[in-house]
């Protein structure tokens, strides 16, 4: 067991000086009076005051490696335990993305198990960014109720010259699949849809949702501040029900971009629900350029370090804790349905960032064991040196 003092709890809503008490995998309580546990051995440490929230949920990462696009030497490879841990990351959501060949729906399945055997928490989506959905059943609905780790689809390309370019009947049998194997299951049961730079912007989900039955949280668009005219059309389709989320990746001065930071303010100052707004890295992911005849010009990898660079500069421009830790935290465990994540309190699972003074990750506790301690960290993956 593992007594945690004098935390400054965010919950993720500020609720002040806190003691909490970690058992086995759970938080198993917190209050401001020190309970009296006889008999029993406790590791007690003393956070003096530190800022702790919920470890990050990061719902887009490449778990088995993305890219892809300037050839086989440009396959990136899966990402080390401490990419994610050292980062505050506990929790993962993985996907593939162009290469749905290559890497398959059966490797990211084990993968998954992968990371959670090394103390991370972990679930995926099945397909990529092609249609029809690569599976391990032969089929959507089967994947998502037979094959526990995966909640929905994703990452399904839209207005991207790397999608299937699918039609609105397409998009439709796949939501459907998604929706009614979510109700089967108990899952998410959404769509993690990619949004490329093209001209058509959010127009087919606009267009699912106006012609269908289906649920609009059913779709999540994710990349959202890639382009300012496509931020702006996802604040209109997270008004009607969709939950939006921007990608924390580098910005130039002057892009026509918006920073994640940049975008959640503006989601913060648009007055829609807070819950329909999250952060995710693209960990493992390419970051590519392409010209005008398609051809990649540049790559860049992304990394889950992304998220707590972004928190650092939320904070930095006066957004409170408790305002800026839901989009990485409890708003994505809340739309994925995962019960135990995103929050502290009695319960759920024992996933904390205790930060230091310059907002960096000092402790990471992934379900109730120290990944980073003191800044350092002390558990790696297997293969980590």
């Amino acid at each position: 067991m593992l007594l945690l003092r004098n935390a400054n709890v965010h919950a993720p809503e500020a609720v002040g000086l806190r003691n909490i008490l970690i058992g086995g995998s759970k938080i198993l309580w917190t209050g401001e009076n020190v309970p009296d546990i006889q008999g029993i051995t406790i590791t007690d440490v003393d956070l003096e005051g530190r800022d702790v929230i919920p470890g990050f949920v990061d719902g887009h990462v490449h778990v088995t490696g993305g890219g892809g696009e300037t050839g086989y030497a440009s396959r990136v490879p899966a990402p080390d335990l401490s990419i994610y841990t050292k980062a505050g990351v506990t929790t993962v959501i993985g996907l593939l993305g162009t290469d749905d060949v290559i890497r398959t729906t059966a490797q990211l399945v084990a993968q998954i198990y992968a990371l959670r055997e090394s103390g991370l928490s972990a679930w995926g989506y099945c397909g990529g960014y092609h249609v029809p959905p690569v599976t391990i059943t032969g089929s959507v609905r089967g994947d998502i109720v037979l094959v526990e780790p995966l909640i929905g689809v994703g990452e399904l390309a839209l207005s991207d010259h790397r999608s299937s370019q699918p039609t609105l009947n397409e998009l439709l049998r796949i939501a459907s699949d998604v929706h009614v194997a979510g109700l089967m299951s108990g899952k998410a049961g959404v769509i993690h849809v990619h949004m490329g730079d093209g001209k058509r912007g959010l127009e087919l989900i606009r267009e699912a949702i106006s012609t269908s039955e289906i649920p609009p949280r059913v779709f999540q668009p994710t990349h959202v501040n890639r382009k300012k005219a496509l931020f702006d059309e996802a604040l209109e389709v997270a008004r009607i029900g969709c939950h939006i989320d921007a990608t924390a990746f580098p910005t130039e001065e002057g892009a026509d971009e918006w920073s994640a930071a940049e975008s959640a303010i503006k989601y913060l100052d648009s007055g829609l629900p807070a819950h329909r707004f999250s952060i995710s890295s693209d960990a493992g992911g390419c970051l590519p350029c392409f010209d005008d005849e398609g051809r990649a010009c540049g790559m860049d990898v992304a990394h889950s370090g992304s998220m707590i660079e972004t928190l650092q500069e939320l904070v930095a421009k006066g957004v409170p804790l408790e305002s800026a830790v839901p989009f990485f935290s409890s708003n994505p465990a809340k739309h994925l349905r995962l019960q135990n994540k995103g929050r502290i309190e009695a319960g759920a699972d024992a996933d904390l960032i205790v930060l230091d003074e310059r907002c960096k990750p000092h402790h990471v506790i992934a379900l109730g064991e120290f990944h980073v301690k003191d800044g350092s960290l002390v558990k790696r993956g297997a293969f980590e040196k």
